[in-house]
This record gives C-alpha cells, structure tokens and sequence, in this order.
C-alpha cells in the first residue's frame, strides 16, 4: 500500500504563540473533567501537526489533559485503527484518500454539524470535498500540492511540466529523485500522458509503467524523505515533493524553488476525524471547534508552515504568506489538480505490481 506523505521529522515548536491568554472559546460543547477516561483524550496524528501551547490551550479551557500519539503514515495509522486502536483515540488525522476508505470500512462517526462551529469558516472548495460529502466524517485541517523542488542555479530553464524529466534526463540523469509513493508517481505520469491521476484503466497504467522505465536508469533514488539533504547539498538538482516539505527546504535555501506542474498534480487534505468508537467523543468536539477558531488556523499556518483550508484564518494572514504561491497556488493550477481516490483493491494491486518491478530494476 502506498505511503501517503512522511512529513518532516521533529515537533514543531510555536514559539511566539500564547493561546491561553486569548480568551477563545470551545463553542457549545463545554466538555469538563469529570473522572476515568473523561479528564483525558489521545489522538493520533502526524508529527509535525501537534504543539505543546495548542494541547496547554485545549488543558486550561476543558480541564482534559491531551496526549499525542504520533504516525508517519496512513497506513501504519489503518493498521493499529483496524487492530483496536480506535478505542484508545478520540481524534486522528487520516489524509483525505483514507478519510473514505475508514468511511467503507465503519470506522469513523458521522459528525453532529450542531456540535461543530466554524464550518462556514472554510473555504467552499473545503466545505464539500469529493471524500467527503458534506464534510459528513471529516473537518480539513491543512492542505497542499505534489510538485517539484528544484536548484534554480544550476537548472536555468525552470521545470513546467512532468515531461521536463524526460527532455532533459541527460541532464538531471543521476541528480533527480521522485518520490517512492506509486500513487504519486504513476499518477504524475498518468497526468503527462493525459489520463486521471486515478485511472482504473489497465491500457492507461501500463503506458504510465512504459513511459517511467524509459526514465528509470536516471533517477537517483525513489525517495519522499532523503531528498531534503541531498538537494540542500547539491548532489540533487531536482525532486518530485510535497508543497508543505518543499516550503519548509525553501526557508533554508532560497536559490531552491517549487513548482507544480502546468499539467496538473495532485491536490491533497489531512483532515480532523472522530473513530466510531472514541472514549471522549464531547473532548473530540471541544477539539475541532478550537482548531476550527480563525486566529488557531491562521498561527498554525504561520508557525507549521502549512497551508490552512480555513477562509476566516487565511483573512488574518501576513500579505506575504498570503501571496506564497507554493502555500496557496492561483486557481487556474488548482482546477489542474486531482486529489487522490482509492482505486479499489485489484487495481491497487496492479499499480503496485509495475511499482515493484520499475523500482526493482
């Protein structure tokens, strides 16, 4: 199964944020400390998506501690989930893909919109998603783009498109990385080829292996995490990335960009959910109105470096990270972009079988 993104390794700190002093409130849900598993919550989330002044916040307004346990995919989190893991978790955060498949298998709860403020804070591209509808299980929390990273330095004809690979592979060859996620990569093919990044259509998915094995003797390394410290160091001119780690790289070496291709990419959202089984489903609730909270979604984004789904929260940005295209792409690039379905078990199988052999190789 693939590996949807493994973000970047370390909590991240929010140093310049003092959420206790603010005054917010939870909404109507006043969840209190009573005795057992009701003065607690567990969720269960991605490293850099949890802070000690946000749980502090959450502690000093409800009286419930909060402890994290953390994960660095969505199918290690599936796996414990499925496991009996939903019974120790009120609140984790699967990416959308895997919002509908923990939706066909019964594990989440159908959410009580009238427990629930700051929806009509999202952004209407967020408020109905296609994994989703209705936001019924969900709340999105962050959000962002497949694309490319490259050194602008060294490659003095920026990469537009997925088909920049092939052009100059002689170039790149030994000095590009692409993610080791077949979803992604065989969709980013499927995309240059001008088919769906979900094709279910076998024709379609062996062009996309054909046209990757030309390629194959190029590329350096299948990699979503080792990337980072061989393109800071040089020895990588390019690599296929996620927006949120691409952004964060950038921070520490400006001469390297980030584009997402003209043909279109994929477009993804972690997301907010309560298991159908959650311990302290009225602390599960107290935690999505206080991230739901514009002035929370707006010192995340700042902070974590992420591109927050909430409209309210984008309003009270800096003008500077508004206008960070690699954050919030224009909406003529996002109309391009695809957000990842799951294909069902024998069509998986088949992407999987192509990714075996061309990585193999």
């Amino acid at each position: 199964m693939t590996n949807r993104r493994r973000f970047i390794r370390g909590i991240a700190a929010l140093s310049g944020l003092s959420l206790a002093g603010c005054g917010w409130r939870l909404g109507n849900v006043r969840a209190s400390a009573t005795t057992g598993s009701r003065d607690q919550m567990y969720i269960y989330t991605w490293e850099q998506y949890t802070n000690k002044d946000l749980l502090k916040t959450f502690s000093a307004q409800t009286g419930i501690k909060v402890l994290a346990d953390l994960y660095d995919s969505n199918e290690a989190m599936l796996s414990k989930i499925q496991a009996g893991g939903g019974s120790a978790y009120s609140v984790i955060y699967p990416s959308d893909y895997m919002v509908r498949k923990m939706v066909d298998l019964g594990l989440l709860t159908r959410l009580e919109r009238d427990r629930i403020i700051g929806l009509d804070n999202l952004f209407p591209r967020f408020q109905n998603p296609i994994y989703d509808p209705n936001n019924r299980h969900s709340i999105p929390f962050s959000w962002g783009t497949t694309g490319f990273i490259y050194n602008s330095e060294k490659l003095k004809t920026p990469p537009e498109n997925w088909d920049y690979l092939w052009e100059n592979k002689q170039l790149l060859s030994k000095r590009m990385a692409l993610m080791n996620d077949f979803r992604e990569v065989m969709g980013a093919v499927l995309k240059m080829l001008g088919y769906s990044y979900n094709s279910t259509n076998e024709n379609e998915i062996k062009q996309a292996f054909d046209t990757l094995k030309v390629l194959q003797p190029d590329i350096a390394a299948f990699t979503t995490d080792a990337w980072r410290n061989q393109i800071i160091a040089g020895d990588l001119l390019l690599a296929m990335c996620y927006s949120s780690d691409a952004v964060k790289i950038i921070k520490e070496n400006p001469k390297l960009k980030y584009v997402i291709p003209k043909s279109g990419s994929s477009l993804w959202t972690d997301t907010v959910v309560i298991p159908k089984i959650a311990p302290n489903i009225e602390a599960a609730y107290a935690w999505i109105n206080l991230i739901l909270r514009p002035e929370v979604a707006s010192e995340m984004s700042q902070t974590l470096i992420l591109s927050t789904p909430n409209r309210a929260g984008f309003e009270q940005l800096p003008k500077k990270i508004q206008n960070n295209s690699s954050l919030f792409p224009p909406e003529a690039i996002l109309t391009k972009c695809e957000r990842l379905a799951p294909l069902g078990q024998e069509v998986e199988a088949l992407y999987e079988r192509y990714w075996i052999e061309l990585t193999s190789g």
